[in-house]
């Protein structure tokens, strides 16, 4: 606990007598000041109110509205700890008008800030009965969430999911996608829930959830629900999608938004084949794999690839885990240069998910899959104000544009795009 410590001695004095010392408490100094600012903002607000209304006046010449002294004492939770405020009240004897302040409104036992963080410790992984020893000390009460009170905001969250998941989708557009599957646990049933998800790329550059959506199954179906969904709803396909290459997400894409590219996942890529291989052999395949994907070109990748082929020969299966799906591995590279760090991967979703993980862990899962989902679209919603944009932005509406780029850089447009498309393939080759 910090302290201001003020020392008062008298030079006059002998030397051998105690200085008098008077501790001030830093944090109930804040506290206490945070009070009397208040109580000062309360009578101006009232005042104010008083002043703008001050013609108002009844047949006999009397003041419709006067001020009437103050309500009870109440406790508030702030930032600065609780504080003890008396607001002060109005007589407004006109019709149908009522005098409600906008500092203090009516009922408010917790500032918003308050009342705003204890949700999203509750997301975060702070469970209920954790929270009055947690924030007795911080906050100075016992401050929390009652089971009730969880109940009421999984249900407001619920709703709000709903809602979202219902939204009109004409006005906004993706240019890339992250597509994934993620399970966790849903405590009162016996599946786990498979949370389908999508993170797209708006044309400046931004991140954005697109969907979220209780699968059941990684399957074909599911996937295509959702995109239908997507569809319907006015949205268009993306440029290109990268998930992970065991979905039944790109069965599903092919059919709803066939002009997408596709782009693996290399993160998921990467542990099947080292999945493949002997313990003392991981560590070589994966820098081989990383010369694959960090190649500058296509064509260096490709020799690349030729050279893990050859390595681990002995290993056909982990060998066919890369050279069987080539055209979807590098498909990045028809995209520009400053962007390949983000498309490779599904890091966006992996990443994010990591807090939806952690509040199961603690909680052994919610209650069901209504409340497992609510609780992981206001997670995302959380986190949304702290992912940043992409590389190079302004190349996302060139993207989207169908702007040509070779080995991640721009190309002049020519007269005959057969010959673009013919320089791609000899690349590819």
């Amino acid at each position: 606990m910090l302290n201001l410590v003020q020392t008062n001695t008298n030079a006059t004095e002998p030397t051998n007598e105690t200085a008098e010392t008077d501790t001030v408490n830093l944090d109930e100094l804040c506290r206490l000041a945070a009070q009397q600012m208040l109580a000062t903002a309360l009578l101006a607000e009232r005042q104010a109110y008083l002043d703008t209304h001050t013609n108002q006046t009844d047949a006999t010449g009397k003041r419709l509205v006067v001020g009437n002294g103050y309500h009870q004492q109440r406790d508030v939770v702030t930032g600065a700890g609780p504080v003890t405020v008396q607001a002060p009240r109005v007589n407004d004897k006109r019709a149908e008008e009522k005098f409600s302040s906008r500092i203090l409104p009516a009922y408010m036992r917790r500032s918003p800030k308050v009342t705003e963080v204890l949700p999203i410790l509750y997301l975060r992984g702070l469970s209920t009965g954790d929270f009055r020893p947690a924030l007795g000390q911080f906050l100075g009460t016992d401050a929390g969430l009652s089971a009730s009170t969880i109940q009421r905001l999984t249900e407001a969250w619920q709703t709000e999911h709903t809602d979202w998941t219902e939204r009109d989708l004409s006005d906004r557009d993706y240019v890339y996608w992250w597509a994934d599957g993620i399970h966790f646990n849903v405590r009162l049933e016996a599946d786990r829930l498979c949370c389908l998800v999508i993170v797209g790329v708006r044309p400046d550059g931004s991140k954005e959830l697109v969907a979220l959506a209780d699968g059941y199954r990684e399957d074909t179906e599911s996937w295509l629900d959702l995109l239908r969904s997507l569809k319907q709803r006015g949205l268009n396909g993306p440029a290109l999608a990268t998930g992970d290459g065991a979905l039944g997400f790109w069965g599903a894409l092919r059919e709803v938004f066939p002009a997408t590219v596709e782009q693996r996942c290399w993160v998921h890529v990467t542990a099947n084949v080292l999945g493949a291989l002997l313990k003392r052999l991981q560590a070589d395949a994966k820098t081989a794999i990383q010369k694959i994907y960090g190649a500058d070109t296509r064509a260096d990748a490709i020799i690349a690839v030729q050279a893990f082929a050859e390595e681990f020969a002995e290993y056909p299966k982990a060998v066919k885990k890369i050279t069987g799906k080539l055209d979807t591995l590098l498909a990045f590279y028809d995209f520009p240069a400053e962007h390949w760090t983000h498309l490779r991967t599904t890091n966006p979703i992996e990443s994010t998910f990591s807090t939806v993980r952690l509040r199961t862990r603690v909680t052994r899962g919610a209650g069901s899959r209504r409340a497992a989902l609510a609780m992981a679209y206001k997670l995302l919603d959380a986190a949304h104000d702290r992912w940043r944009k992409i590389n190079a932005p302004h190349l996302v509406p060139l993207v989207r544009a169908g702007a040509v780029f070779i080995d991640g850089q721009p190309q002049e447009r020519t007269t005959n795009p057969t010959d673009i498309d013919t320089s791609q393939e000899d690349v590819a080759a």
